[in-house]
C-alpha cells in the first residue's frame, strides 16, 4: 500500500520474516505486540518463532538502532488474562536472552546481540530499549 509516500507492507511475524531489507530502520517498536508471538509451534517441524523475530528485528536494524517493546508482563495479572498473550515476558527475558552479555537464547538460534538501554514498569507493562550492537 502507498499513500502520502509511505510504503505499508504487512506480514504474519508468528511465521514470516520483516519484509524489509537489512539494516532498514533506525527504530522498531512493538507495543502490546510480543506477548502474542508463541515461544513455541510445529509447522511442519519445530520452529521458536518469538526468537526468529528478534532475529528479524536485529536483521532489519541498522548498528545501533533501538528497538522499543511495551509489553504487559509478568508478575502483572494483565500478562495473563488475554487469552491470546502466549509469550509471558519478565524483566529478565531481554537482558539475559538477548543482551549483548549473556545471550542465553543463542541456543535456541538468536544471532544477535542488544545492549540493554533502559527498561521500567509503565503499570503493568514493561518498557524495554535495547540498542543493536555489533555480534563479537
Amino acid at each position: 500500500m502507498e499513500g502520502d509516500g509511505l510504503l505499508i507492507k504487512k506480514a504474519d511475524l508468528a511465521v514470516e520474516s520483516i519484509p524489509y531489507e537489512d539494516e532498514f530502520f533506525e527504530f522498531v517498536t512493538a507495543h502490546d505486540f510480543i506477548e502474542h508471538i508463541p515461544r513455541v509451534i510445529y509447522i511442519p517441524h519445530r520452529r521458536n518463532p518469538f526468537v526468529e523475530l528478534m532475529n528479524e528485528i536485529y536483521r532489519v536494524l541498522k548498528v545501533g538502532g533501538l528497538f522499543y517493546s511495551f509489553t504487559p508482563a509478568f508478575p502483572h495479572a494483565a500478562a495473563f488474562q488475554d487469552p491470546t498473550h502466549v509469550n509471558i515476558i519478565t524483566e529478565g527475558t531481554f537482558p539475559s536472552y538477548f543482551d549483548d552479555k549473556n545471550r542465553w537464547a543463542e541456543m535456541y538460534g538468536f544471532k544477535g546481540s542488544f545492549q540493554i538501554v533502559e527498561q521500567a514498569w509503565r503499570g503493568p507493562h514493561l518498557v524495554s530499549v535495547l540498542r543493536k550492537t555489533p555480534v563479537a
